[in-house]
């Protein structure tokens, strides 16, 4: 989780608070959502946007309807359109949940008490993992992206830019520490590591020879490797 975004370098002023805001308004929305359960206590979005993403997988979202969505999750299209509004905001929550959960988890890395190298191998290794974990929301929404509206796009774009940006400072700081290497600019080892990221929904298996946490140790070292002064 869409080619490269554009990465403006970060100021740290008030342009990056629209995009801040929305992701609170979207966390909270979700928490508000998940209280909500069936009959058989199942939070009721929650199984909305699992039957989608496995519908997604299996068939594509352009080949998916609203009615095979609610009529597999046994719910009403009344309450997928209470709670989502339209199969474009499935689409667009299947991907910004990954997103979420990426990003809390790399501000707590970024912000642990830990030498800088440290903590850039425990972020990367991390978005490898959390990537495999989720592996069909990944795969499904960079191959569908382009059905997401323009105001939506641009939100996602804006949200993956500012987890780029907060990756991308961890290096930064390195660099400027001496720790890491100054001969490659930072955006560039960003689009390395992200680049191999993105890919594993094209190559990675569950039965495969590695584990997905094999496979972050492997590409956080190459990472770390790549920054050795």
């Amino acid at each position: 989780m869409l080619g490269r975004p554009s990465r403006p370098r970060a100021t740290g002023g008030p342009a990056r608070e629209p995009a801040r805001g929305r992701a609170h308004e979207a966390r909270e929305r979700w928490r508000h959502m998940a209280r909500t359960t069936d009959a058989n206590g199942t939070p009721v979005p929650q199984r909305l946007l699992a039957t989608a993403t496995r519908l997604f997988a299996e068939r594509g979202y352009d080949r998916t309807s609203v009615q095979e969505i609610v009529e597999a999750a046994g719910v009403t299209k009344g309450a997928l359109y209470h709670y989502f509004g339209s199969k474009e905001d499935l689409l667009q929550e299947v991907y910004a949940r990954v997103l979420r959960l990426q990003q809390e988890r790399l501000d707590a890395f970024a912000g642990a008490d830990a030498p800088v190298e440290q903590r850039l191998r425990d972020a990367a290794a991390d978005v490898v993992v959390t990537t495999i974990d989720n592996l069909d929301d990944a795969a499904i929404f960079f191959r569908s992206m382009h059905h997401l509206s323009p105001e939506k796009n641009k939100q996602v774009r804006s949200e993956r830019r500012r987890y780029h940006e907060r990756f991308r400072a961890l290096i930064e700081e390195g660099q400027d520490a001496g720790v890491f290497s100054t001969a490659t600019p930072a955006d560039l080892v960003v689009d390395y590591h992200f680049g191999s990221v993105h890919h594993l929904s094209t190559w990675y298996r569950p039965d495969g020879p590695l584990s997905p946490r094999q496979v972050a140790d492997h590409l956080a070292d190459l990472l770390l490797r790549a920054l050795r002064p």
